[in-house]
């Protein structure tokens, strides 16, 4: 029996480019959305955020000299595609599926509408939204926990490339030390990067749990909402869950 009724994954856009660290990789975005679909069928209401760092980073573009509020517009237009290719890769699975923009484009996706998404999810359709809050300096960490919010989400997942939150940066130092569980106020005083202060106190303020995990390993989506074992590090109002 799953944990949790309705949830709202937020993926990296990172995840999407697979080995080869940009674009979109085919193989990757499959195997992601393998396990969406699995989990979907099983009756869990999924809503879905994703970034768009695998194509294009708006605050590292206005280091390079681009406006920051043009260059998120751009960032924004990433997170469309790799919605379009979710969307696409989960059809093909047999899993109905809506993108919702917080950027109008009707001839690709339907505007955001809380209530026609939370529609959507009661008949079993996976709701993908793309173009972050629709407003420039909001990260799509943020835009994923107002959307939880919004939704009702019982939970927002984080799927990462790495195996939850480290007390430094695994990829960097060896001697990062595993975190299972923190507060929201511990991962914003250290300020963790794997998420910003603006989503973390998102979350807090509206006691949606946030469980930050690997993505990119086969069957941990669903591993982690049967409760099978210690998948991910849980940010609660207690550190371990509320």
């Amino acid at each position: 029996m799953p944990r949790f009724h309705r949830i709202l994954l937020k993926l990296s856009g990172e995840v999407l480019a697979g080995n080869a660290g940009f674009g979109i990789d085919y193989v990757a975005v499959r195997g992601i959305s393998e396990q969406v679909a699995k989990v979907a069928k099983s009756g869990v209401e999924i809503a879905m955020v994703v970034g768009g760092g695998n194509i294009f980073r708006g605050i590292q573009a206005e280091t390079q000299g681009y406006d920051r509020a043009q260059a998120d517009a751009m960032g924004m237009l990433a997170t469309v595609i790799n919605a379009l290719a979710l969307q696409d890769a989960l059809e093909n699975m047999g899993v109905p599926t809506r993108v919702q923009t917080a950027v109008e484009m009707r001839q690709l996706a339907e505007p955001f509408i809380r209530r026609r998404a939370i529609r959507h999810l009661e008949k079993g359709r996976v709701v993908i939204f793309a173009a972050g809050t629709g407003s420039p300096y909001f990260s799509t960490d943020t835009a994923a926990a107002l959307r939880a919010a919004e939704i009702d989400a019982e939970c927002l997942l984080k799927g990462t490339k790495v195996d939850g939150i480290y007390d430094k940066d695994p990829e960097k130092d060896e001697n990062a030390r595993f975190l299972p569980s923190i507060t929201y106020l511990d991962a914003i005083s250290q300020q963790l990067k794997v998420m910003d202060a603006a989503a973390f106190s998102l979350c807090m303020e509206n006691r949606i749990p946030i469980v930050v995990f690997n993505i990119l390993e086969p069957g941990n989506l669903e591993k982690l909402l049967l409760g099978e074992g210690q998948i991910g590090t849980i940010v609660s109002a207690k550190g371990s869950g509320d």
